[in-house]
């Protein structure tokens, strides 16, 4: 499976894809691409979410992935950057939709549970954790490309367990329509 992490940011957007190619229940992945998408901060945004429109298709269609994470944006102190956040993250989850690809948001405690152990680990840590488990010379930089390494991390070894669940609870509201259907007829 291959996973592009999407770290959404209107400045700089983070992006990582990592697959595991080996057999089930494996847990050898590989980084497969790293990089950041800038957009000029004098730009207007609707040029700016444009640019990171351009560009984040354009690593969906270098790296065809099977799902798309995207970080999960909470409220942050900062209402503006907040809001930044979200319109990216939005560019994302509407160029997933286009293209018929599967997305899953993760939290940021998530994610760090995930990768590090700790809901409550720091940037250091997980930009640690992030080069031994995809085996790297060197911590990718800035860290925005880091964390979307590890939002695609997190999916790998998250996203198998949240997916079972999902099916269970779809499986389940349809079992209870077809109860219902049956008992009003």
């Amino acid at each position: 499976m291959r996973v592009l992490g999407v770290d959404p940011g209107l400045t700089r957007c983070g992006v990582g894809v990592v697959e595991n190619s080996s057999p089930q229940g494996s847990k050898v992945l590989t980084m497969v691409g790293v990089g950041v998408i800038q957009t000029d901060p004098a730009a207007s945004l609707e040029h700016r979410l444009l640019e990171l429109e351009t560009e984040l298709k354009s690593w969906i269609e270098k790296t065809s992935p099977d799902v798309i994470a995207v970080e999960r944006v909470f409220s942050q102190l900062n209402v503006r950057t907040a809001m930044a956040t979200g319109q990216a993250a939005g560019v994302a989850l509407l160029l997933a939709a286009k293209a018929g690809i599967p997305v899953v948001m993760h939290t940021p405690t998530q994610v760090k549970a995930a990768v590090t152990g700790s809901g409550r680990a720091d940037k250091k840590q997980i930009a640690l954790m992030v080069q031994k488990l995809l085996r790297l010379s060197e911590i990718p930089k800035p860290v925005d490309s880091t964390d979307a390494l590890a939002l695609a991390i997190c999916h790998h070894w998250r996203g198998s367990a949240d997916n079972k669940l999902a099916l269970a609870a779809a499986n389940e509201k349809k079992r209870i329509s077809l109860l219902k259907k049956v008992a009003t007829s």
